[in-house]
């Protein structure tokens, strides 16, 4: 009976004229256990005489498409075994039970040497990555054939199209696994299978393991790597640890569950003495790494390995949800333990790093300090993993007793994440040290030009990385609020010297000398004043703009009046040697040049010299932005 190629084996009694009778309690007069016993024997003993192990006329009962015979010799094994136990109850000591125990015997070697036949020979369509992937459509047809009991040729063969030939090879096999295992197990000798089992299936998940490198490492020979050479491993069970999980693990759960259906202890059992070394070794490789030699860097990759493991946490309780192998899952949770350890000491560490940064050399020009870069990148990484940091950041709570003012830290709620809690706070580290920093500028403009610089790069990491939604809109704007405060001091303190050339009410009716004078010092404080600043740098062009506008503005409103109210009578006074140089339109091109870092800067005050030639676009924003509001009466 065949459909597509197929071979469909209906289960039915052996069909010969010695088939062995059982006890019914449904005939009037039942046989005696004597001749059940040797009838049973009789048959046994003749099948045995062409299937025994030592049997050099036949290779296998479970070979090819025809299972007439194995499904009759497992029927006769079965029988004889009931046959034993009826005579048993009745008479312990017959011979007729030695007889028949030297024949179960015999029966079961050719068992177990068929057993381990089939794991050999299919060893390629019985690894658990070719097991895990079969659909549920598979596993159902799979668990019929294994019953032996497929009502029709349709049915299997519907199943059948959907499956690979891979799948059909490796759902024969199960099919006859789970057949010799059963009858193993219901007489007595489920040990011996099982011994068998773990023996094959233990090599497999080994040499798989190892094909997808991962391989069992010490404490010390991890310690004693190169960081290079524990990456590469490192990498490798990143690459591995998915399919070693999902195919490997999950696939020896089906194919175990299944061949030992017939027995929970036994299956549970043996699934985890197989998997157990090799899944320990998988999940324990990340706690290694977490006690490796520490450094800031290796957070990223400690992430990743607390990621990898935390992901995997569900389907490693439901793949290891059993008492015997329930040392896998805590190997999981130790991991993930000692990696979250691992990684609260790392902020812990990069935190006291900032602290203990004691450089005192000014940055050149003013600009973005090297701490502020490497602090505000590193703390924008980690934002990626921010749902991973919240978890852990909940066992790493910050001090009390926070040593800084109130002043600092008042904008903190008690309703916060740990993670954003904790970031504000290694900012406003940093923030603190930057303060700290701005004091070993000689120009006090200087120091709050740098102020605004570092602060204005803090705010654009935020904005731009994961750090948003990690420490909201509320702290952005407080934040930009402070650099228009640093920006509005550095011009109040960099250009007061220029304005204080200027009478302070710049409309007031003042003489000719006087107003030549207020010119003359106005040029030449203004010229010297740019010339200081051009070496000065604000590297974020919204910033520069910010600023030079602002500067025009205020610079623009009083120049502007007071060169519209006196430019004429000075013109009158000294018309050789004219004392205005400087029109509203050139404040404008001088200033357009400030902030590129362009000038020679000498040590904490950044003069230089200024070039003759003034023209960018910054000149149509300042005649735009300032001329037209101030200039004009």
């Amino acid at each position: 009976m065949t459909r597509k190629g197929m071979r469909i084996v209906l289960f039915r009694p052996p069909p010969f004229s010695s088939a062995p009778r059982t006890p019914s309690p449904h005939t009037s007069s039942p046989p005696s256990s004597d001749s059940i016993v040797e009838e049973n024997l009789e048959v046994a003993k003749t099948f045995l005489a062409r299937w025994g192990p030592d049997s050099t006329t036949a290779v296998s009962l479970f070979q090819g498409d025809d299972r007439d015979e194995a499904w009759q010799f497992i029927e006769v094994v079965k029988n004889l075994h009931a046959a034993m136990q009826c005579h048993a109850s009745q008479d312990s000591s017959s011979d007729k039970l030695v007889r028949a125990h030297d024949l179960m015997s015999t029966a079961m070697e050719r068992l177990q040497k068929e057993f381990s036949q089939i794991l050999s020979v299919n060893r390629e369509y019985l690894y658990p990555e070719s097991v895990s992937r079969e659909s549920s459509m598979t596993i159902s047809a799979r668990s019929s054939v294994s019953d032996f009991e497929l009502k029709t040729e349709d049915e299997f063969g519907i199943a059948k199209e959907s499956i690979s030939e891979v799948e059909r090879v490796s759902m024969s096999a199960m099919a006859d696994l789970k057949a010799i295992a059963d009858c193993m197990i219901s007489t007595g000798y489920g040990k011996e299978c099982v011994k068998i089992y773990k023996t094959v299936r233990k090599s497999v998940i080994g040499e798989s393991l190892y094909n997808l490198g991962i391989e069992k490492l010490s404490f010390s020979k991890v310690q004693k790597m190169d960081w290079d050479v524990l990456e590469i491993k490192i990498k490798s069970w990143f690459k591995g640890v998915k399919t070693a999980l999902k195919s490997l693990f999950k696939g020896e759960k089906i194919l175990c569950d299944h061949v030992f259906s017939a027995s929970l202890p036994i299956r549970e059992s043996c699934f985890a003495q197989i998997c157990k070394a090799g899944a320990t070794t998988l999940f324990g490789f990340p706690e290694l790494v977490a006690k490796y030699k520490k450094s800031p860097e290796k957070i990223f990759i400690t992430l990743d390995l607390y990621e990898a493991i935390a992901d995997l946490c569900p389907e490693i309780n439901c793949i290891f949800s059993s008492t015997a192998s329930s040392n896998v899952q805590s190997q999981a949770v130790s991991t993930l333990v000692k990696l979250g350890e691992n990684i609260g000491t790392l902020i812990t560490d990069f935190e006291s790093s900032i602290q203990k940064e004691s450089s005192k050399k000014p940055v050149p020009r003013g600009g973005v300090h090297p701490l502020t870069s490497y602090v505000m990148n590193y703390i924008s990484f980690l934002s990626d993993y921010r749902g991973v940091l919240n978890d852990i950041l909940a066992d790493w709570p910050l001090p009390t007793k926070l040593p800084m003012p109130e002043s600092y830290y008042g904008t903190f709620k008690e309703e916060d994440s740990p993670i954003t809690l904790r970031f504000a706070w290694l900012i406003l580290v940093l923030l603190c040290k930057l303060d700290g920093k701005a004091e070993h500028y000689n120009n006090v403009a200087l120091s709050y030009l740098f102020l605004a610089n570092n602060l204005q790069y803090i705010v654009n990491k935020v904005r731009t990385s994961n750090l948003r939604f990690v420490l909201g809109g509320d702290w952005i704007e407080k934040h930009e609020s402070k650099i228009k405060l640093y920006s509005s001091k550095y011009r109040r303190i960099g250009w007061s010297e220029v304005i204080s050339t200027l009478p302070a009410d710049v409309k007031a009716e003042i003489s000719p000398e006087e107003a030549s004078e207020s010119f003359r010092n106005f040029d030449r404080a203004f010229k010297e004043t740019c010339r200081k600043q051009t070496s000065w740098i604000v590297p974020d062009q919204k910033l520069r703009d910010e600023i030079r506008i602002s500067v025009a503005k205020e610079l623009g409103a009083l120049y502007g009046k007071f060169y519209a109210e006196n430019r004429v009578r000075t013109e009158r006074v000294s018309e050789s040697d004219p004392v205005v140089r400087l029109s509203p339109d050139d404040l404008g091109n001088y200033l357009s040049d400030l902030f590129y870092g362009s000038g020679s800067e000498s040590e904490g005050s950044g003069s230089s010299s200024i070039s003759s030639s003034h023209s960018s676009p910054f000149s149509a924003v300042f005649s735009k932005e300032i001329r037209l509001d101030f200039f004009v009466k």
